[in-house]
């Protein structure tokens, strides 16, 4: 549960005003013990005068002390005596206790961008991985008092939260016995939003707000990258192959049933096995066929 609480300060105008008028104060009080000390007749009233100026001066520059500037989208946690008085987040003009300590936090959007990560994925491959985090403060007690550097704390478990991911998927979906299964690459937007889930879970505690969290590299590491590329290269043909040899089958079985359905010509199945070979190997090779005229029969 959040222990923020927020706070309203003083004008810092009226306090302006107020120093201002001090300090002019000090120096006419300063000046008229002065002339009185200084006179024919000196008496005791010009030195009260002095030290009242000196009083008044220093009680001045004591409450400019508390002036408080916040930007749009800045706060400031307020201290006294190491204990917690509550969070300013209006921006302007204040004026807040001299004594109290003012620790100012940036509320906007900030983007950590990662270094690039060494890890295993699921399968044991070594790979190359990187994320891009955007991510605010929502909670100033927690940032400024829960931990000591909220964004070192942030980048910290930004890289523990990555190796984390990068080993519970594989990094492609062939390296799983199923096909349906999650991978890095193939299914970014559900992987994005497991690091989020994880990244709040881990930041929270930093009163850290993550809005997004997406991969902005991956790839295998060099020592098993050429090995990796042979192997969706294979992949990539034994996907093709499969293909053209369903399309062949098809259009080996549409010729047969329209020979059959229209009267063509008859043929045994020792023709048709023939007619289905030539056909396969027309349709699934990879060069060009060149047809050789039969001029007697299959028998002979």
């Amino acid at each position: 549960m959040s222990q923020e609480k927020e706070v309203q300060p003083l004008s810092g105008w009226f306090f302006l005003t107020v120093v201002i008028a001090m300090l002019i104060g000090a120096v006419y009080l300063f000046i008229s013990g002065i002339r009185i000390i200084d006179g024919p007749e000196p008496d005791t009233p010009g030195i009260w005068l002095v030290i009242l100026s000196v009083f008044t001066f220093m009680l001045g520059i004591f409450l400019s002390i508390g002036f408080l500037v916040l930007q749009p989208n800045e706060a400031a946690v307020l201290l006294l005596f190491g204990k917690y008085k509550g969070s300013v987040k209006q921006n302007g003009f204040w004026w807040a206790n001299p004594l109290l300590i003012k620790k100012k936090v940036s509320m906007r959007f900030r983007t950590l961008n990662g270094q690039k990560l060494k890890v295993n994925d699921h399968a044991g491959n070594p790979i190359e991985i990187a994320a891009v985090v955007v991510w605010q403060v929502s909670d100033t007690f927690a940032a400024i008092l829960e931990v000591d550097d909220y964004a070192l704390y942030v980048e910290t478990q930004s890289e523990t939260a990555l190796r984390h991911l990068a080993s519970s998927y594989p990094y492609d979906s062939w390296e799983e016995a199923t096909v349906s299964a999650i991978s890095l690459r193939g299914d970014i937007d559900q992987v994005s939003e497991a690091l989020v889930k994880e990244l709040q879970d881990r930041l929270k505690i930093a009163g850290v707000n993550v809005l997004e969290a997406r991969l902005s590299h991956l790839a295998y590491a060099p020592e098993i990258a050429e090995a990796m590329l042979k192997r969706q290269q294979a992949s990539a043909i034994v996907a093709a192959r499969t293909k053209i040899v369903d399309g062949a089958v098809g259009m080996v079985q549409m010729a047969l049933d329209r020979l059959s359905q229209q009267h063509v010509v008859e043929l045994d199945e020792e023709r048709k096995a023939s007619m289905v070979s030539n056909l396969l190997v027309v349709l699934c090779g990879e060069r060009e066929a060149h047809p050789v005229i039969n001029t007697g029969t299959l028998y002979q």
